[in-house]
């Protein structure tokens, strides 16, 4: 018997791909199929809440009252590496760059903002092994939002690596870059609504 070990087969988009898609909640990262967890009700609802709170203003063409400039997709895969196909809770790319979404499963356009919402069971994967792939891939800005902490930390992409910019709790009112053209209370995030104060903050 040979003591030769085989070496470990990584996973690819083909493997993610072969999976039936009423099935696939599923990520490669490092080369390994990983199931995404199943979202609790506070993670389902900071992943809507940011959704609306950014794409409102910024999910347009560029021009008028807001901003606009994005692309926003929640629950796409994404192609980052060979060996690493993520499903971003929310994800960004800038209209300059991409004149429009792609149809393509995986997205192989690198994304230029990532959002990850963290989950007990799979944390240690958005804090450590995406973001260094994100890191790696220079996605420009990947924000992690904490519902069991009530927190939002936004990364910006530098030449040495990721820069915290931004470590937010549920009491501050933000501009988090790239979308500082209008005002994020963290609150609302979470289970806050959003009172006229925010309203009239968002629109100046």
């Amino acid at each position: 018997m040979s003591g030769a070990v085989s070496a470990r087969r990584l996973a690819t988009a083909d493997d993610l791909l072969a999976i039936p898609e009423r099935e696939r909640f599923h990520e490669v990262i490092g080369g390994e199929l990983v199931r995404k967890a199943m979202p609790s009700g506070p993670h389902g609802r900071a992943q809507l809440r940011i959704g609306s709170r950014i794409s409102g203003p910024y999910d347009r063409r560029p021009g008028g009252r807001w901003p606009g400039g994005w692309w926003f997709a929640t629950e796409v895969e994404v192609e980052l590496e060979t060996h690493e196909v993520y499903r971003p809770d929310v994800t960004g790319w800038l209209r300059e760059r991409l004149p429009e979404l792609p149809r393509e499963v995986p997205i192989r356009v690198r994304p230029d903002w990532v959002c990850e919402v963290l989950s007990p069971s799979n944390s240690r994967n958005d804090l450590f092994k995406k973001l260094r792939t994100y890191q790696r891939c220079k996605v420009p800005h990947y924000w992690i939002v904490d519902p069991e902490m009530e927190t939002l930390m936004v990364y910006r992409w530098t030449t040495e690596g990721y820069l915290l910019v931004l470590a937010a709790e549920r009491e501050d009112r933000v501009r988090p870059e790239p979308f500082d053209a209008i005002v994020l209370k963290v609150g609302t995030l979470f289970d806050d609504d959003e009172d006229d104060e925010d309203e009239e903050e968002r629109q100046r």
